[in-house]
């Protein structure tokens, strides 16, 4: 099956690698035109000009700081004018940090990802709202983590961000169903995904990559860590209309971690 997406236009926050990366390639490769947000302009330029190298005019680059609301409006107008609407919105922009009891939690770091990782989420759902209506059926996609269901220790701070985000997004669900909008809000949550986020668990091994790997997926049934494209299946079913009758859910792609 190609053109899964064909006629959407998508915007997908932390686009200029990881998982947002992976995302943005395979929304454009279905069909979409994608928007690629990044606080690291240059970076989302580059994976925006190598996506248009493969699929001309389909992709758009923009700096963007998700924690800022007036930011939040001016990318939406851009890429909205740009594409010629937004019928899919993917909030995938998202740090980790470090791994820390909450008695040596810093209150400045805590508060920094609270607002990359949940605040970002409200910001850009409360003013894509009236571009995604405009083009309907729509559908927010939010990137959560196998962390938002299961707790950790030394993960206070990234538990209690993705667990925010995956209650929040059945509160989007829930409001654009009253609302009689034909929007979907749905979120995903990735276990171990071979990017940067896993950098950390790295350094704890001594920076021995696959001996980090080695340790995180003694506890995954598959056996493996996961690969960006995993966690981008999933969005693009989200993102498409295949997807017409699923809202308020979670799909968690984590090898089995979460069954045992």
């Amino acid at each position: 099956m190609t053109g899964r997406v064909a006629g959407k236009k998508a915007l997908v926050t932390g686009g200029a690698g990881g998982l947002g990366e992976a995302i943005a390639r395979m929304l454009a490769r279905e069909g979409a035109s994608v928007a690629v947000t990044d606080i690291n302009a240059e970076a989302a330029g580059a994976i925006a000009a190598s996506i248009n190298a493969e699929h001309p005019g389909r992709a758009f680059a923009y700096a963007h700081d998700v924690t800022d609301e007036a930011a939040w409006k001016d990318v939406l107008a851009r890429a909205a004018a740009d594409m010629g609407g937004l019928s899919v919105l993917v909030h995938n922009a998202g740090i980790g940090g470090a791994l820390n009891f909450l008695t040596d939690c810093d209150l400045d770091a805590w508060r920094k990802m609270q607002a990359i990782n949940v605040e970002s989420v409200m910001l850009g759902t409360k003013h894509a709202l009236p571009y995604l209506q405009a083009n309907q059926p729509g559908s927010i996609v939010v990137i959560s983590s196998i962390a938002g269901l299961l707790a950790a220790p030394g993960m206070g701070a990234y538990n209690a961000s993705k667990a925010a985000v995956w209650l929040l997004s059945k509160t989007i669900a829930l409001e654009c169903a009253k609302a009689k909008m034909d929007v979907r809000c749905n979120s995903v949550h990735p276990a171990f995904i071979k990017t940067p986020i896993l950098d950390p668990f790295v350094a704890m091994s001594g920076g021995d990559e696959a001996k980090a790997h080695e340790r995180l997926t003694r506890g995954i049934p598959l056996g493996r860590i996961g690969d960006p494209d995993d966690v981008a299946y999933a969005v693009l079913y989200l993102a498409s209309d295949e997807s017409r009758f699923v809202t308020g859910a979670e799909i968690k792609i984590d090898g089995g971690l979460s069954a045992q």
